[in-house]
């Protein structure tokens, strides 16, 4: 049985994605999710408050709080695992796994990780699905002397992110984020058209004893954003 705020989500969404409620409408207030859904305004607006986190609803002091882009937003403030978002939406992760293996390093990636050429370096390759759509293909290379079980995770249970989280824990990183055109191979996995508008996320992570890894992920642009929130 879901949290009692996660449904009051989970309707929301339904509404945006169904076409019931567009981006511009304005979503019913506390008061009224909490008559509707027996809750009380606490849960109602705990349900509100993330799906603004989220990037789904935009509140407007005064006026109320409104849909936004349909698209989900990925935060550029946090490093979070992907399948946490989409759980947090209150949808349905799930992924396939492309490539789990050990490759020796050409020039490019071992100096993506401050490594030798021809060091050996762990690689996955995994695409992200949210309600069985794909919305992320994850490249990633990982040093093995900071995550020597790497390969030996199952991540079809924990993400990439979130396993290397936990046992080396991020100190700091760097993305860039740019736009770029869907060539074959990518727009097959990610169910797009060739050429279509990308969006590319290269981050590189570290732990206090270094670069742990570099990632590059991969996003229908239509489908995802990058955005966030800062208080000053």
């Amino acid at each position: 049985m879901q949290p009692r705020f996660v449904q009051i989500k989970s309707a929301i969404l339904d509404d945006i994605e169904s076409g019931k409620m567009k981006p511009g409408d304005k979503v019913a207030s506390e008061n009224q999710l909490a008559e509707t859904h027996s809750v009380s305004r606490m849960t109602a607006r705990r349900a509100l408050t993330e799906l603004v986190d989220e990037g789904i609803l935009l509140r407007s002091q005064g006026l109320g709080t409104f849909v936004s882009d349909h698209r989900p937003m990925s935060s550029m403030l946090t490093i979070r695992s992907i399948q946490e978002e989409i759980l947090q939406r209150g949808h349905t992760y799930s992924n396939r796994i492309l490539q789990q293996a050990e490759i020796i390093a050409d020039d490019t990636q071992a100096a993506w990780l401050a490594l030798p050429p021809g060091a050996s370096l762990y690689q996955t390759q995994i695409i992200h699905l949210e309600n069985q759509l794909p919305v992320q293909l994850e490249n990633r290379l990982v040093n093995p002397a900071l995550a020597p079980d790497y390969l030996q995770q199952n991540f079809q249970h924990t993400t990439a992110n979130a396993y290397l989280s936990r046992i080396a824990p991020l100190t700091e990183a760097d993305h860039v984020v740019e736009a770029i055109a869907a060539e074959p191979e990518v727009a097959a996995h990610l169910s797009m058209a060739v050429n279509a508008p990308c969006l590319k996320v290269s981050r590189r992570t570290y732990s206090a004893k270094g670069i742990v890894s570099y990632a590059q992920l991969l996003h229908p642009g239509d489908r995802y954003r990058l955005g966030g929130h800062l208080d000053f």
